[in-house]
């Protein structure tokens, strides 16, 4: 096997690893833009807050309850190749729409800014649901067999760092409407330019007759590959992942600013801190595993995942918050004596989520026939949407009936060892 970095220096990887990794810093510098805005401009009250971030959470998910089922059709009757383009060329639309949102918010226009916001997020949430597909499947078709781990993680970590951009730019520039607006345009036009040099990747198998019907599509999809027991094991662990990464993106900006009472600008650190984290434990892991494809560390990294979200509750439940009616800045949260103790709690948390997930993806990939290879990633993302759905409605929930950010960090631990559990399984049934 290459090194894995070494498939940044070919053609058949590069420009999709680009055209990811602008969209995916689109897509977050967007949506967190959008959060930090309503979060810090537009509401007053814990409850709104988190209800406004479950129900933009549950937006973005619900496309790839719908539509997953024909993204992954289509993606395995067509060109990839031509599909990215058109997916980048509908990202100039729902920016347009996002952008007109934050501007009536600036201009103080009731009701339709949060209307239109909340549009762009779902708008963002079908781009993404046509694309993600694309992204793992076209992989066995590009790269041989012994790099698709090392390319498998070099997406997820490109995405993260991605992310980690995306947020960390917007915790510095969300209250600039105009200059959210102008970066975003400015990311889709190089998105799609990188989406053109994309090479072909056309269809492999039989041509398929598309299925129209959103639910029938998705239960035979569904239907079709959870009776194979690893498909099944694997997807159920990584919907289980992407369940508590929901509520911990949902309650992140609440508790920031209602427990560790910090501004936006500590949020956006935050939500960057734990994208990092992923990002180095998806290179960790492709390292450790020396490019073979197993799942045979998964059931400790998650475990140990639910350790370090444990260490982050307690380090959050001794936090001494600021004097009433002031926020620790960036400055005053480095220098808080407990930052150290939140910080390597949240890095503990991405890295080692990003060591179980990784695999469990490129398992997906590698274990079907090329022609089927979006089928089964969209299969895959139909059961991760029910299940980060399900996450973001229990937080919008139990926020409602008066459930602090702070002890729904507890399910999530809980959540950890049902995700432990499943992979080991997956691990005795195929390594």
């Amino acid at each position: 096997m290459i090194n894995a970095l070494g498939l940044l220096k070919r053609r058949r990887f590069l420009p999709l690893f680009s055209t990811q990794f602008l969209g995916a810093f689109n897509d977050n510098l967007f949506k967190t833009s959008m959060v930090l805005f309503a979060t810090y401009e537009i509401f007053a009250d814990p409850k709104q807050e988190s209800f406004f971030n479950a129900l933009a959470a549950g937006l973005f998910i619900i496309p790839f309850f719908l539509f997953s089922a024909l993204a992954g059709q289509i993606a395995d009757t067509t060109d990839k190749a031509r599909i990215i383009r058109y997916v980048k060329l509908a990202e100039f639309v729902i920016m347009a729409l996002g952008s007109a949102g934050l501007l009536l918010g600036r201009a103080g226009v009731p009701t339709l800014p949060v209307v239109l916001m909340l549009a762009a997020v779902t708008g963002l949430g079908i781009h993404s649901t046509f694309f993600g597909p694309i992204k793992y499947a076209i992989l066995p078709q590009h790269l041989d067999e012994d790099d698709v781990l090392g390319g498998t993680g070099l997406v997820e970590a490109g995405t993260y760092l991605s992310i980690l951009l995306g947020t960390i730019l917007a915790g510095f520039i969300y209250h600039s409407v105009i200059a959210v607006a102008a970066l975003t345009f400015a990311v889709a036009l190089a998105g799609y330019v990188t989406a053109r040099q994309v090479p072909p990747a056309p269809r492999l198998g039989p041509p398929l007759t598309l299925d129209l019907n959103p639910l029938r599509a998705s239960w035979r999809l569904v239907n079709g590959t959870m009776h194979i027991p690893r498909l099944f094991l694997a997807i159920c662990a990584i919907s289980f992942f992407w369940a508590i990464g929901s509520v911990l993106i949902v309650i992140f900006p609440p508790l920031v600013k209602n427990v560790l009472t910090c501004d936006a600008s500590v949020a956006s650190l935050v939500l960057a801190i734990f994208s990092v984290g992923v990002a180095i434990g998806s290179v960790v892991i492709n390292l450790m595993l020396r490019g073979h494809i197993s799942a045979k560390f998964s059931p400790a990294s998650v475990i140990a995942m639910g350790g370090a979200v444990l260490a982050f509750w307690l380090a959050v439940k001794s936090w001494t918050p600021a004097p009433p009616g002031q926020l620790y800045g960036i400055v005053e949260f480095i220098h808080h004596p407990g930052a150290v103790f939140v910080i390597l709690g949240l890095v503990g948390v991405a890295v080692f989520g990003g060591m179980f997930v990784v695999p469990l993806y490129a398992f997906l990939t590698t274990t079907v026939p090329k022609d089927q290879t979006a089928r089964t990633v969209a299969a895959n993302n139909v059961v991760n949407s029910g299940a980060m759905t399900i996450g973001s409605l229990l937080v919008a929930g139990l926020t409602w009936f008066g459930v602090t950010a702070n002890d729904l960090l507890l399910a999530v631990v809980a959540m950890c060892f049902v995700s432990a559990w499943l992979a080991q399984k997956l691990h005795l049934a195929c390594d």
